[in-house]
């Protein structure tokens, strides 16, 4: 088998060797639990999850290790607790609950372990330890910072020198620090703390930083050294540079991650999500506006994980057009579809670089060709190929049967069948009739210039 990534440490797309062919290991930041996931969240969660899917049909599900770790004490979750005014416990599992439901709506497979920052504690404060007893970390009142002026390959993942990073960077600003660019490690609780977020340690009453919970959690399951570390674009500067610094000055000897591998940005009709733009939403909105788990899923495989994703209304009415094509085929042989292998042209495509798009196109040409085909045997074949290829990319996993009635209610688009030809025949009468029947019903038609028209419940 040949695997290749794009190494965000090297720049380059590299054939991919994992330490053991035994054990191949991966590392993906989770979520930090303070506000349920939004969209843009999701998606670095679904391109993980189709990389996931991707190493167990080459190597065998028994042979892979993925942990997603739950970053469970920060500021935010402190302050979203107290606007709350509920304990940091009670935020925490009831967005973990959440955040759990939202992936399996998305057909989101459940890693192999799933630690919490807060569980992590003693391994946090070993870690620290280490780096203070190496000369790589220094207490000042109360706080405990790694010196980056200790680790001479600081900023090599995000491929800039030093002082260009902390340009272009938000910078934590203390007096306690020796250099700017330094960052924390352990930092003192404060008074309106809520006590369940603090922890002792040899420097007092505290909670770790960020970068450290991660480094802690990956090298506890994973070892010192591990295959694959996965996250947002946005986390290459200072999470993962930190993480690098500080897992590598730990542990001499360690390279830390070998592959490094990042997915792009998404935006909300051109403009980067915001809740004062009135673009920001989560999984459970769209949800609540009856769009299936599979299409959201399809939208976020639709781009290249390394490109940025435009979210549109349109992307989403093409997603749903696609799976229906893909469910129609497969509702023709639902019962009678033989397990096949991989199509071996689909399983190049997400073996280079997970080029996920390519795979779907591949998808949309053995629907072509299934349509085109009149030999049932071979129609049998195509339908098969097209509901393995879509099991691999978390797709077509419900019975047809289900997918129309939970993604399209049969007698709505019963209904838009008989106005389309009242339309075609200009029985307009006809056509405004049915347009009023299902307004009755809180449904808004929005016909397209393809000819198409999708609904929606108000």
């Amino acid at each position: 088998m040949n695997i290749k990534f794009f190494n965000s440490i090297s720049k380059e797309i590299e054939n991919f060797k994992p330490l053991s062919n035994e054990c191949i290991t991966m590392y993906v930041c989770g979520p930090t639990v303070y506000e349920r996931p939004h969209i843009g969240n999701a998606r670095s969660t679904v391109v993980y999850d189709v990389l996931y899917r991707i190493l167990i049909e080459n190597f065998g599900k028994e042979k892979i290790k993925y942990v997603r770790n739950i970053t469970d004490v920060d500021d935010k979750i402190n302050k979203a607790a107290t606007e709350q005014k509920i304990s940091i416990q009670n935020l925490t599992s009831k967005i973990i609950t959440s955040f759990n439901d939202d992936l399996r709506t998305l057909n989101c497979l459940e890693p192999n372990i799933e630690p919490k920052a807060t569980e992590h504690i003693p391994e946090i404060i070993t870690m620290i330890s280490k780096l203070m007893e190496n000369g790589n970390a220094y207490l000042v009142n109360e706080h405990v910072y790694f010196d980056v002026s200790s680790f001479a390959d600081y900023g090599k993942l995000a491929r800039k020198n030093l002082e260009d990073l902390v340009a272009g960077s938000r910078i934590d600003v203390s007096d306690n620090k020796k250099s700017p660019e330094d960052f924390v490690l352990w930092k003192p609780s404060k008074k309106d703390d809520d006590p369940s977020s603090t922890f002792a340690s040899p420097w007092g009453e505290g909670r770790p930083g960020w970068h450290i919970e991660c480094s802690a959690m990956s090298t506890k399951y994973l070892g010192t050294n591990f295959d694959i570390h996965g996250g947002g674009v946005d986390l290459i500067f200072p999470h993962h540079t930190n993480e690098i610094a500080q897992s590598c000055s730990c542990y001499k000897g360690s390279s830390y991650a070998k592959y490094w591998i990042h997915n792009g940005f998404l935006t909300v009709d051109g403009e980067k999500m915001s809740k004062s733009l009135g673009n920001f939403f989560t999984i459970k909105d769209l949800l609540d506006k009856n769009i299936h788990g599979e299409t959201i899923r399809y939208v976020y495989l639709s781009t290249h994980y390394r490109k940025p994703l435009n979210w549109t209304e349109k992307g989403l009415i093409d997603a749903k057009k696609s799976l229906d094509s893909f469910y129609r085929i497969i509702e023709k042989h639902d019962a009678n579809i033989k397990e096949t292998e991989l199509d071996s042209e689909i399983k190049k495509s997400l073996n280079n670089d997970m080029n996920i798009p390519a795979a779907l196109s591949l998808m949309h040409e053995i629907a072509r060709e299934y349509n085109k085909n009149t030999n049932s045997i071979t129609k049998s074949e195509l339908a098969a190929k097209l509901l393995k290829a879509g099991q691999v990319l978390g797709l077509l996993t419900v019975s047809p049967t289900l997918w129309f009635q939970e993604g399209s209610d049969v007698k709505i688009d019963s209904l838009i069948e008989k106005r389309k030809k009242a339309k075609a025949d200009k029985n307009w009468v006809e056509a405004d009739k049915i347009r009023k029947l299902l307004q009755e019903q809180d449904i808004t038609l929005e016909d397209h210039p393809d000819g198409s028209t999708t609904w929606r419940k108000n």
